[in-house]
């Protein structure tokens, strides 16, 4: 059977829309989220438009062929040799961060004439500082997740039976590979281990020396079965404490920034809405994919209302927003989603058909006295209501954009 493929399409737009542009395009993502694949969509799309073969450098330094390229003067004299002179040459480099000093290599194509470079990278580690500064200015990040819903429920055919779909969505992963291990329960959880253990064990721990994998995991494990709820490094640390496991506020920061660069783990930091400023505790983690979590936890992590504000807040960042939880008094909001000339205020909630929970998530967004649009996105399969400004609709057709 053959692998289907999903053109992810607002991706692929996002690179025919820099096509040409003296500047690198770096496709930053979780492990198999579909990097590759959009590379090679795109490369398709390029020899549609009449760019030959020759035309094309692909290079993927997971690939062992290419594993001598993990050299940076062996990579660029490679690419080098191949640049066609007098027409544009479009050179892809996939997982660049297994080039030592990559950033060098990256440098120095850029400045030549002709060269369309485009770039992925499954750690955050390879925009750091020290990499950032040598390419300022010169790149464009393009931030990849796996399956959006839409994208998944597109795979499906057709828009029906959308509960039934989300139900899915959220048990088997949004990672692409799992659309063809469906119905295969033990495949699938063997193919997210492997992703998991494989970020875990070889990108982190082997990348930053951590000699106490089963902590690190331990810590993972933690923070996916704590999605939604507000967290301290100090709170980890304690918890980690008491269940027999000593470990310093300082470790746990370092961990969890280790799992963020992996784009395992996203963090949602506070911002005070009446004082428009940001806060610099208590913050919020969601995890990439829910299928993972269900491999990593059990069935028994059934939390409905957290998985949705995760499979939300993904959508937030897949729409291009700066994503916030927000803090009105002593209450809160569920997200501050954030553009530079927007702000959209959103609760997220299982379901509001009971008065109380509807009351509950209705005050926070009454105190707000700004204009900006306020929603509260929910399961419920009810027609959309307006409650004085606040509009409440069914989440599942937002996420597939049937409403705004």
């Amino acid at each position: 059977m053959a692998i289907q493929r999903i053109e992810r399409k607002e991706y692929l737009d996002k690179l025919i829309a820099f096509r040409d542009k003296k500047i690198i395009k770096v496709v930053t993502g979780v492990r198999r989220c579909g990097k590759s694949t959009i590379m090679e969509i795109y490369q398709d799309y390029l020899r549609e438009q009449g760019v030959t073969g020759e035309q094309i450098i692909a290079i993927n330094l997971e690939d062992y062929d290419f594993y001598e390229l993990r050299d940076p003067k062996k990579l660029h004299t490679y690419v080098k040799e191949r640049l066609k002179e007098n027409i544009m040459t479009y050179v892809f480099l996939d997982e660049i961060q297994h080039c030592e000093d990559f950033a060098g290599v990256i440098d120095s194509l850029h400045i030549k004439k002709n060269v369309d470079l485009y770039i992925t990278g499954s750690n955050a580690y390879m925009l750091s500082s020290e990499i950032a500064t040598l390419i300022a200015g010169r790149y464009v990040e393009i931030k990849m997740l796996p399956l959006s819903f839409k994208e998944y429920v597109g795979s499906t055919g057709n828009n029906s039976e959308l509960a039934r779909k989300y139900t899915s969505y959220i048990e088997n992963s949004s990672f692409p590979y799992a659309l063809e291990l469906s119905g295969q329960p033990r495949e699938l959880k063997d193919y997210l281990d492997g992703i998991y253990n494989t970020i875990v064990v070889k990108d982190i721990s082997v990348r930053h020396k951590f000699s106490d994998t089963m902590m690190l995991e331990s810590i993972a494990r933690f923070v996916f079965d704590n999605i939604g709820n507000p967290l301290s490094t100090k709170k980890i640390a304690d918890t980690m404490t008491s269940d027999g496991r000593k470990i310093d506020v300082k470790t746990v920061e370092k961990y969890l920034r280790a799992l963020m660069e992996s784009y395992i783990i996203y963090q949602a930091k506070r911002y005070n809405v009446k004082g428009k400023q940001y806060l610099k505790t208590l913050e919020k983690y969601y995890v990439v994919d829910i299928g993972m979590r269900y491999m990593l936890l059990g069935s028994r992590s059934t939390d409905v209302g957290h998985i949705l504000e995760n499979v939300v807040y993904l959508e937030l960042l897949r729409r291009g927003y700066d994503v916030f939880v927000g803090k009105v008094d002593e209450l809160e909001v569920d997200f501050v989603a954030m553009e530079p000339k927007k702000t959209i205020y959103y609760q997220v909630a299982a379901s509001v058909r009971d008065e109380t929970t509807l009351k509950r998530e209705l005050t926070p967004l009454q105190k707000i006295t700004d204009h900006y649009p306020k929603i509260i996105l929910t399961l419920d399969e009810d027609p959309e209501a307006d409650y004085e400004g606040i509009r409440r609709i069914n989440v599942l057709d937002w996420l597939i954009g049937t409403i705004e």
